[in-house]
Formats: structure tokens, sequence, C-alpha cells
């Protein structure tokens, strides 16, 4: 099979006529020739870094748009599934990820769970990361979220750091915030990627001590204009609702770093070249060998895309996708009794005390970085009340692995004036997570996502609305167009009972993670996650 085409090299920065011909999916040779074409052939695109779980989508519903944005690779961290059901939920990812020609590589998650201070349903350990990274499908470790378990030299972080190392794979880094000693520490180990840059400042301590910067451009953060010009190596997603899988993929990105000023031959190596030769993956680059992983795009102001080509076979043409998938469902039951709303009162010791003076974690439009302060609250039998004039509302975590535990706790930022949001997408354990006006509503929106086996609920005086997820509790089986319609209305109907946020419920999962600061809330209580403990909701009462 022949290919022609005007062809970006990612070597040498030029764009030339020519020939690519491809034999059984691999670039066999290039040849210059003297033609005009209207459009340029780039290497696929590739997502490094990325959670597949948070779209809502599986591996294969993921695909049917991705494919169409140019995205030929992914490099994913199946974690999310992976702290609900373990190994068994791995091979769902991969299985489902082989019903489709995009091209999956997976990373072995090495934080399950992410840390002691919360409750999931699984724990791969050492032993689990060596079987995995044996595999053809694992190219690297996943992120280590317990930076804290690296700095102090946890024996079992530590073994998984030498398996990897042991595999001669990359090792994948998350480290918010951190810095000297303790991020010199950290890299020490031997972890070459950060995905949590959100300064030039923080990019550059890193980069200085030979980490490689990716980008973040998601849904929940946006670090593509801040971090453009500090010398980054990747472009990634990390976290992406379906909704905007929808409106683009890395070619949105491309597209946005140029306008912003980058060197388009500098963007495009963001998501070819770099990662494929970070991840030793045989693609990224029009070359004899590769494999034929090409995109058609019409010019390098708007990256719009016209064909795509995977493993040598024409996958997109003319808008039209020639793949579509067929996911299986997974069974997993949420191991939780229904609630009752006095379960989400926060008492005091006294009931004759009229006020409380509590920690409240504030939250942020467009961040998953918290911070906290402290608010006085009315008190009326013996029941801590939230205040819905100063936004401050309740925040609850159910587990959901049979311990039949809630910790219930204060949160600012949301702004709902008369209602409940809750869903089963809570970083990283994936315990249903609620915030609420009023102990009724918080517990309604639980058991209706217990009812239907996980998922997004929302509720209010009015109406109420919910969106199945019940493959664990995190994606559904349905196309991307079916969740993106369903999540746009629930978005839509937390923001007309009063939120202010973007992305209400992908705000609402970050929430709990006790691996990113500053605060956030556990199954097991409110957690200070700068000073890794564990802190009262009530500071006195009287």
């Amino acid at each position: 099979m022949i290919m022609k085409g005007n062809i970006l090299n990612v070597f040498t920065d030029e764009i030339y006529p020519g020939e690519i011909k491809i034999e059984n999916g691999i670039i066999q040779s290039i040849k210059e020739i003297n033609s005009d074409f209207n459009e340029i052939i780039v290497p696929g695109f590739i997502d490094s870094h990325i959670h597949i779980e948070s779209s809502m989508l599986t591996p294969s519903r993921f695909a049917e748009i991705a494919l169409k944005h140019g995205t030929t690779s992914v490099v994913a961290d199946p974690h999310e599934i992976a702290n609900v059901m373990g190994i068994e939920g791995i091979e769902y990812m991969i299985n489902d990820a082989n019903a489709s020609p995009l091209n999956y590589y997976f990373t072995a998650p090495s934080c399950v769970p992410s840390t002691k201070y919360e409750t999931s349903g699984a724990t791969l350990n050492s032993k689990n990361i060596d079987e995995l990274l044996n595999r053809p499908e694992f190219v690297a470790l996943g992120e280590m979220m317990n930076y804290m378990g690296v700095i102090n030299k946890d024996k079992e972080v530590m073994a998984k750091l030498d398996i990897a190392r042991k595999h001669k794979k990359p090792i994948d880094g998350h480290a918010p915030q951190l810095t000297g000693k303790a991020l010199q520490a950290y890299v020490k180990q031997g972890i070459t990627t950060c995905h949590e840059s959100i300064t030039k400042k923080e990019a550059l301590e890193k980069r200085r001590l030979g980490m490689k910067i990716m980008i973040r451009e998601g849904s929940e953060n946006h670090s593509l204009e801040e971090l453009l010009h500090c010398g980054a190596e990747f472009i990634v997603s990390d976290d992406i609702t379906s909704e905007d899988l929808l409106k683009g993929h890395l070619d949105k990105c491309l597209r946005e770093a140029v306008d912003l000023g980058m060197d388009p031959f500098d963007a495009i190596k963001l998501v070819t070249i770099n990662p494929a030769e970070h991840y030793n993956l045989n693609t990224g680059s029009i070359t004899p060998g590769k494999n034929a992983d090409l995109v058609f795009i019409d010019n390098l102001n708007d990256f719009r895309v016209k064909r795509v080509i995977v493993n040598g076979n024409t996958i997109f043409k003319k808008q039209k996708l020639l793949f579509r998938a067929n996911p299986k469902l997974l069974e997993n039951k949420l191991d939780i009794i229904p609630k009752k709303p006095e379960e989400f009162n926060i008492k005091v010791q006294d009931p004759s005390h009229k006020s409380a003076t509590v920690n409240v974690i504030t939250a942020k439009d467009n961040q998953i970085i918290t911070g906290t302060k402290t608010a006085k609250l009315t008190i009326t039998k013996g029941i801590i009340l939230p205040s819905i004039y100063e936004d401050i509302l309740k925040i609850s975590i159910v587990e959901r692995y049979g311990g039949n535990t809630i910790s219930n706790g204060f949160i600012s930022g949301f702004g709902i004036k008369n209602g409940a949001m809750a869903a089963s997408i809570a970083h990283d354990s994936h315990n249903i997570i609620v915030v609420g006006t009023n102990d009724k509503f918080m517990a309604q929106v639980t058991n209706k996502i217990i009812e239907n086996k996980g998922g997004l609920a929302a509720t209010s005086n009015h109406d109420s609305i919910d969106l199945s997820l019940p493959i664990a509790g995190l994606m559904s089986n349905k196309s991307a167009h079916n969740v993106a319609k369903v999540s746009s209305k629930m978005n839509e109907f937390v923001q007309n009972m009063g939120c202010q946020l973007t992305n209400p419920f992908s705000t609402l999962s970050f929430m709990a993670s006790p691996v990113i600061p500053s605060v956030k809330i556990t199954d097991k209580g409110l957690f200070d996650v700068n000073k890794n403990e564990f802190m009262n909701v009530i500071i006195n009462e009287k």
C-alpha cells in the first residue's frame, strides 16, 4: 500500500511531498516525490498519560471518539478500576481495549490503594506489579502517587520501584507542590515524569532535577497556557470527560498551543516522537520500521483531521469512522446498606451548646487542589447545621466495600442552594462522595447510586436526575454521545441548584483524594494532605 501527501518530519522540522510504502501495518520506506498535495501527513497522536475511566466510557467507546481526533495511541493508567476491582478490573480494560483499533498501552498501577488513609476495593502488591510489567501491554510503572512512601522509603513502595527498574520500564511520577529536599528524595528513586505541575516555577525545579514535564490539559486541570514555554516534553489529558472529548482531544490541544505562540513542529513533538521515545513505543514518527500510524490534517494551524490510519488500516475517512464498539458489561455490586438521613448528621459532644467552629474544605473551579478555612456554625439539638447563606455545605464519603461507614465534614465552593449531588467516582478509591444542603437529600442521592450499582445522582425540591455507571461504578457501556448527553444535563441540573462550578461532578470526584493537596475527606475522616495526617472536623463547640 502506498500513501501520498505532504509528509511532516519530526526530526528535521520539514514538510515535503512524498509517498509512504506500507506492508503488514509497518512503514517500509519513504520517498520524496515531485507533486502538490493539500493535506499534511503527521504521525498519529499519542496521549501519554490518561485514565480512560474518567471519561465514564469503556476503552472501546473512548476509541470511537479519540480516533476521529487523530489519537492513534494512548498510555493508559487503569488505577481507577484497579482500586475498585483489582486485577479483574485491569483485565476488563485490556480485553475491551483489544476490541478497538486504537493502540492501547498500559502502565501498571503503582498505588492500589493510593494510601492507607482510605478504604479501597483491592490491593496490588509488588508481586502483582512484577507480573503486570512482564506483559507486553505494560510499558511503565504508573504514577507513584504515594510520594511520602517514596520519601520515607516504605518497603512495599521501594519493592515496586525496584521491579520497574528490573524490567527497565519508566516510572511515572505524581508530585504536586513537592519541593526542596523532599522532591530530590523522590526523584532520586528514578521517577522521571510529573503531570502535576501548575506553575512555571514548580515545573522548572523538577526539570532541573531531570524530570520530564507533562502539560496536563484535561477537564479539571488546564496547564497549557502556564507551562507551554517551560520546556515540557508531553501534552496529556490525565482525566477528560466524555463531553470534552467530543469537542476535541490532542488535536484541540495542538490548536491551542499554536494559538498561544508555540512553534507547530515543537507542539507536534509533544504528542508524537517524545512520548514514543520515552515509553519505547514503535510509533511517533514517519520512518521505516515504525507502525503505520498516520493522520492527515489540513494545516498546522487548525489541525483539522481528515483521515486516520492505524497500523496501516484506514479507520477514519470522509468524516466516517470505520469501527463500532460493542463493550461487554462487568458486574460489580456496591456492598452498601441503604442509608438513612440521620447517618449524615455531624453531632457535638454537648447538645446544650449553640455553636461550633469547624474546619471547612474550600473547592475552586477547574482545580483539584483545595484549601481550608474555619467557620462558625449553628448547633440545633446536638447537630451542626450547614450554612447555605455562607456556602458551607455538608460533604460525606460513604464506604462502598462492605464496611458500612460514613465520614462527614463541611465544604465550600459548590454553592448549592437546595439539594444534593453524589457520585461513585471519587478518586482514588471510589467510595460514594456526596455534597448537599441537608441530610434527607444526601440520603436520597446515595440510595439512588446504590440502586443503580454506581453512577451519578442529583436531587432538589423540584426534580431528580441520575446516570447509571454499572461497570465498577465508573463507566457505562453506552456511547460517548449518550453518556455526554446525560452527564451534561446533570451538570446543568446542579448548576440550576446554584452551583457555579464549570464541571460540578468532575470537581466533586477529586474532593476525596488524599494524595492531592491540601485538605480532602476520605471514608476515614478529614485529611490534611500536606501534614499527612487526619484533622478534626470540629475545632471547638460552645
